[in-house]
């Protein structure tokens, strides 16, 4: 039986997408990635934000229509969307089979058979549960890094985002059960471990009565294979000094870290139900930047907020000039049904919200290219990514990048290197984002 999965959005729900095609694969089923030869389809979802929710509708329907084309017996719809939205994703699109909400993917190969033998329908589990299904992964990205999931839901309530209400409050995965995790992820070859979870920084407290993300790190820096760890999704107010002592002393962990801000006004943070004030986040960069080495700070930015006025965006502006983070994503609002921004006062037109999130990207791109340039010179180690078609380099990545959102280094050599290797690379230019570098031998 051919399965053929989709999974979208966030590199969380990639994890999920990967949990259930270990399931499946363990069972006997036949991963494919052609639509034409699937007999199951299943389209893992995000609905995040409303082009996110555009993008998981409109694949549902492209998939659905292999009903009529190809061999498809069965549609599955997983994810953030079908939590959300389960009985209308069945009532509008009929081609779908069964609905498995964010809890319950663990129950995929029993969905599965279901669906096939025409007993789908809607399986949702409690939302505060916490599936930890047995069995391997199957990791999708290339074999030498891979993302460890170490949390689910989030406590935060930010007016902004559905993500409590779709994936529950805060849980954290037990400990044993990550580093069993990571030291199977390294026995299959991975060498980089991305930490995610909608905060990881609060990882522990509701299993350990404390913050024990310090503890987790220290404990996968200890098993052999592993390289680098990334942490992602870092809430200022939650580095502690306890975190940038473990990052200080463990050399596998990279000197990077995630720090999503969103806005510099405190008004528009206190409206957004941020904990921080622009002076506390200021406060936590200058002391990172003093403490770590060569530390790369990404954070992501709102713009359009509702009530954000000319003047708060220009006081957004002034910050990230100010504040020169090496890495910098920029959102236009999105508006979310049930959450309590969507019905705040003066929403801010679509148009503006795009110019201004275009001024800050123009404003950063600036600042990028200019730390690109300065690193011109340095001897940087790389993880090779892959090879460039007909060209004597590969492409990697530095401690500095995290896959798919920052920036690569094209390592020009005539010598042989295999994805997954780590190699000494002297930078000799840089293009746009982008670094280039010849191979030290």
């Amino acid at each position: 039986m051919n399965i053929l999965f989709i999974s979208l959005g966030c590199d969380k729900n990639l994890v999920d997408s990967e949990v259930m095609l270990g399931l499946l694969d363990g069972k006997g089923y036949r991963i494919v990635d052609d639509e034409e030869q699937a007999d199951v389809i299943v389209v893992n979802t995000c609905c995040f934000i409303h082009d996110a929710k555009e993008e998981s509708i409109e694949t549902i329907l492209e998939m659905a229509e292999y009903k009529e084309t190809g061999r498809l017996k069965a549609l599955i719809v997983t994810g953030c969307l079908a939590q959300r939205y389960q009985q209308e994703i069945l009532k509008e699109i009929p081609e779908v089979d069964a609905v498995l909400g964010t809890t319950s993917y663990d129950r995929i190969v029993q969905t599965v058979e279901e669906a096939l033998d025409g007993r789908g329908g809607v399986k949702l589990g409690e939302l505060d549960a916490l599936p930890l299904p047995e069995g391997r992964r199957l990791v999708t990205t290339g074999g030498h890094y891979a993302y460890l999931k170490i949390a689910e839901g989030c406590d935060k309530h930010c007016t902004y985002c559905i993500i409590p209400k779709i994936r529950g409050n805060y849980r954290s995965v037990p400990m044993e059960r990550l580093i069993k995790e990571a030291q199977e992820l390294a026995e299959q070859g991975v060498k980089e471990l991305i930490l995610v979870a909608q905060e990881t920084t609060l990882y522990g407290k509701d299993l350990y009565g404390k913050k024990s993300i310090a503890r987790l790190l220290r404990e996968l820096c200890r098993i052999r294979g592993i390289r680098w760890i990334r942490l992602l999704y870092c809430y200022p107010e939650e580095v502690d000094d306890e975190l940038i002592r473990v990052m200080k002393e463990e050399k596998k962990i990279c000197n990077y870290l995630d720090l999503p801000v969103q806005h510099a006004s405190n008004e528009i943070l206190k409206r957004m139900g941020r904990r921080t004030s622009k002076e506390q986040i200021k406060e936590i960069i200058a002391k990172l930047r003093a403490e770590i080495e060569d530390i790369t700070i990404r954070t992501t930015l709102i713009t359009g907020f509702p009530g954000e006025t000319k003047e708060q965006h220009e006081e957004l502006m002034e910050f990230a000039d100010e504040m020169e983070f090496d890495r910098l994503g920029v959102f236009p609002y999105s508006p979310e049904e049930d959450t309590p921004a969507a019905d705040m006062p003066d929403q801010v037109p679509e148009e503006v919200k795009e110019e201004r999130r275009a001024e800050l990207m123009e404003l950063q791109q600036e600042i990028a290219f200019e730390k690109a340039e300065e690193m011109t010179g340095r001897e940087v180690l790389v993880m090779i990514e892959g090879k460039v078609a007909d060209e004597d380099a590969y492409v990697g990545r530095t401690y500095r990048d995290a896959p798919n959102v920052d920036g690569l280094i094209f390592v020009q050599t005539e010598e042989e290197l295999v994805t997954g290797d780590f190699a000494r690379v002297k930078v000799t230019g840089a293009v746009e984002y982008d670094l280039i570098g010849e191979l030290i031998v």
